[in-house]
């Protein structure tokens, strides 16, 4: 399947849900950030996934904390290393993007797990709340 098979199949929920799962996710928004700006893949992802999800039968699957905060990671990754960088490319070096559990998450380092597990931010994105990552940007 092309990348633009995949995309249309995601956004028009053809795809199979067994099938679609966080490292899918990672390889739509990479797809989404080659093509559009940061704002138009924020909107076009979060209503293509709450869209999936719905079809699927999983309306409470959303959680736009995780959602923003992914796109976001991925968008500054993007640009850090480079827009020609191959999707095999960025998931070699972007490895940690790709666990995803409440445990080992990359985004345990910025934020506590009271507050992604609370109702407010799997409705509204949440700024980060866990300062525990310190990182020289050279």
């Amino acid at each position: 399947m092309t990348d633009q098979e995949f995309i249309e199949r995601f956004e028009n929920c053809t795809l199979p849900a067994a099938g679609f799962h966080h490292r899918e996710q990672v390889k739509v928004v990479w797809l989404y950030l080659r093509r559009y700006p940061l704002i138009e893949t924020l909107t076009r992802f979060s209503e293509s996934l709450k869209r999936f999800s719905n079809a699927n039968g999983k309306p409470n699957l959303y959680h736009e904390t995780i959602t923003w905060a992914y796109v976001f990671l991925i968008n500054e990754r993007i640009e850090r290393d480079g827009r020609d960088e191959t999707w095999p490319e960025f998931s070699e070096r972007n490895a940690d993007l790709f666990v995803f559990d409440w445990e080992n998450s990359i985004l345990t380092s910025y934020y506590r797990d009271e507050t992604l597990r609370s109702d407010l931010a799997r409705k509204t994105f949440i700024f980060p709340d866990k300062w525990t990552l310190i990182k020289t940007i050279t």
